[in-house]
């Protein structure tokens, strides 16, 4: 972890009674001026607010709403949700110690996932209103999906289209891993190898691990966790419509969130608006398109979503019904950042500890996806880990690196 990254008492570290309880591995906080948790809370959430003020026609009942909640995390101390609120008693039960705390003194992970709930709350998401339901987010999202960017990235499948198997899957597995990379998309085309910038950027990967998880006509059923709409799940559902076609799953579950969350989060309207799009455009991407509708149609590829994904909770503490459907799966495939400090807990893990260890609990083979955002890190070489600090980059939060790690 960088040096800047706040730490907590050895009481918080301990909590929850998987791989993290007792390792004394401090839960992140946002107390320290300067680290990345800390510029999320400080900085991050307000310019969010302010942009979705911007992207609506709110009324004064909300505006009223916002600035209080601006005031409680710059200012105040965290607050319940009002006792009328649908899901006061899960809140309440996730964590009730936090409350009455300042904002930047409570675990990073549940901080910020308790932010995007307060912010449904103050634009009267939940309500009965004739705001109830209306993404704050989604026009973020669909403009980015309207961009030249999204046009150059599937024209780009044409190329890959006759690529030999081992090449395509390769290729499509790195654009779901770099997501809205658009420098990286579906670059790796017929002839080209994954080499270059990509592969150096690469701190972990196991990817070899993964295809041996999933043979060729052996019935798989893979379960992918998804993490951001728009560019980044336009690659994740191109690479599950690869591994239905070319028979390395008879069946992909495809998790989403139930409602906006972390912005750019996929939900089954994200879902849609990705496939409209694939199904629209011309050559490759318009069959890809089509082949992600029937199997639709047909239950091959299902969509499903749970509340505990909009929980502020590690995997380790899933509810039991979710742990059955990973249970019967033969691969889950988790996407993206918050996946990852899910996965592993958000905690100021030595970066070298064994992947494998810290994901002992989850039920079944799991694979991490992820284009490194936070500070959280694990699984890493010493010397791959020595020659990173040596470069004085600010290799864990930037964007710029990545990693595919598996469990068996």
């Amino acid at each position: 972890m960088t040096e800047k990254t706040s730490r907590t008492a050895g009481d918080e570290a301990g909590r929850g009674s998987g791989p993290a309880a007792g390792t004394g591995a401090p839960v992140i906080l946002s107390n320290e001026p300067g680290s990345f948790a800390w510029g999320v809370l400080a900085k991050r959430h307000p310019a969010l607010i302010q942009q979705v003020r911007d992207a609506f026609p709110y009324g004064r009942r909300q505006h009223v709403a916002l600035d209080a909640l601006l005031d409680e995390i710059i200012n105040g101390v965290v607050e319940p949700l009002v006792a009328s609120a649908h899901d006061h008693g899960q809140w309440s039960d996730w964590r009730r110690e936090h409350l009455g705390r300042s904002w930047f003194d409570t675990p990073f992970l549940w901080a910020e996932s308790y932010f995007y709930r307060r912010l449904l709350g103050a634009i009267e998401y939940f309500g009965s209103g004739p705001w109830q339901g209306v993404d704050p987010f989604a026009p973020f999202k669909r403009a980015e999906l309207r961009g030249a960017a999204v046009d150059e990235e599937l024209r780009a499948l044409d190329a890959l289209a006759d690529a030999p198997a081992d090449e395509r899957a390769t290729a499509l597995l790195h654009a779901s891993l770099w997501g809205n990379r658009a420098d990286l998309g579906f670059r790796v085309s017929a002839g080209e190898s994954a080499s270059g910038d990509a592969a150096d950027a690469l701190v972990a990967d196991d990817s070899t691990v993964l295809w041996q998880l999933l043979p060729v006509g052996a019935g798989s059923t893979v379960a992918v966790v998804a993490d951001n709409a728009g560019r980044e799940l336009i690659p994740d559902l191109i690479l599950i419509d690869h591994l239905l076609e070319h028979r390395h799953a008879e069946q992909v579950v495809l998790h989403i969130k139930p409602y906006p969350y972390y912005v750019s989060d996929a939900m089954t309207s994200d879902v849609v608006d990705c496939l409209h799009r694939l199904t629209r455009a011309p050559g490759e991407a318009g069959r890809i398109g089509g082949r992600l509708w029937e199997a639709m149609a047909t239950g091959r590829l299902d969509v499903r979503t749970h509340s505990f994904f909009c929980a502020p909770l590690p995997y380790e503490e899933m509810p039991e019904d979710l742990r059955k459907e990973f249970e019967a799966v033969t691969l889950t495939i988790l996407k993206g950042d918050l996946n990852y400090c899910r996965l592993v807990g958000d905690r100021m893990w030595d970066a070298t500890a064994p992947f494998a260890d810290l994901t002992g609990n989850f039920p079944g083979a799991v694979a991490a996806l992820r284009t490194l955002k936070s500070d959280v890190i694990v699984g890493l070489e010493q010397g791959t880990l020595e020659a990173l600090e040596r470069s004085g980059a600010a290799w864990r939060t930037s964007g710029t690196h990545a990693l595919i790690q598996v469990r068996r």
